[in-house]
Order: C-alpha cells, then sequence, then structure tokens
C-alpha cells in the first residue's frame, strides 16, 4: 500500500512540476493544484497508515494500551486543504482578471504587453 502512495505521490509532483513549466496560466494553476495534493498525501504518507481506533482515552485508563490513529497528519492535511483552496480561488480570480484585460493566458504574451497597461 505505501509503494502505490509512493508512485502516485511521485507522479503528482511530476505532472504539477511539468504542468507549472508550461506557458498557460490555466495549466499554471492546474500543476499547482496538482502539487498541492502531492504534498497533502506526502503529508498523509509521513503519519504512517495504520488501522487503529481514535485516540481517545478512557476515563478508567491513564494511557492507552492499543494501537490508535495519529491525529496529528489529519489536522496538518486539513490546514494544507484550506490554505491550498484559499491560494487556488485567488489565483483562478487573478487568472480571470488577467485574461479580462489582455485577452490572452500565455505568459509570454503577458510579459511583451507590460509596457502597454503602463
Amino acid at each position: 500500500m505505501e509503494l502505490i502512495l509512493v508512485v502516485i505521490i511521485g507522479l503528482l509532483y511530476a505532472s504539477g512540476i511539468y504542468m507549472m513549466l508550461r506557458r498557460s496560466m490555466v495549466k499554471l494553476i492546474i500543476g499547482l493544484i496538482l502539487l498541492g495534493n502531492g504534498a497533502n498525501m506526502l503529508i498523509f504518507l509521513l503519519g504512517r497508515i495504520v488501522k487503529g481506533k481514535p485516540p481517545i482515552i478512557d476515563s478508567t485508563a491513564k494511557m492507552l494500551t492499543e494501537i490508535y490513529a495519529d491525529p496529528v497528519p489529519q489536522a496538518l492535511i486539513l490546514t494544507a486543504i484550506v490554505i491550498s483552496f484559499g491560494l487556488q480561488s485567488f489565483a483562478i480570480i487573478l487568472v480571470k482578471r488577467a485574461y479580462k484585460i489582455t485577452q490572452t493566458d500565455d505568459l509570454d504574451e503577458l510579459n511583451t504587453t507590460d509596457e502597454i497597461y503602463e
């Protein structure tokens, strides 16, 4: 199971970086999304995959004796998902506004139109 996740994480990172190196801003955002999902899966994998109970200590016990799931990676992933959603929504609005003004999403053409809009 972990080997499959490692391969999937590698594919997400590779495809995300490939998409970010393209000239289109839409592909840049898609690459950013893929890279963020790869990072979330990496955090999930580093937190170890165990089948266990939630980390709730019974009122009669002083410590956990059984295998339990670590809540810290889950909290980190939830935080990363919220932050990446905000970043993605901002980037989409920014690309939409830039396209509305320049009528192109090609990054090379946007570099050459800087003098026109100053």
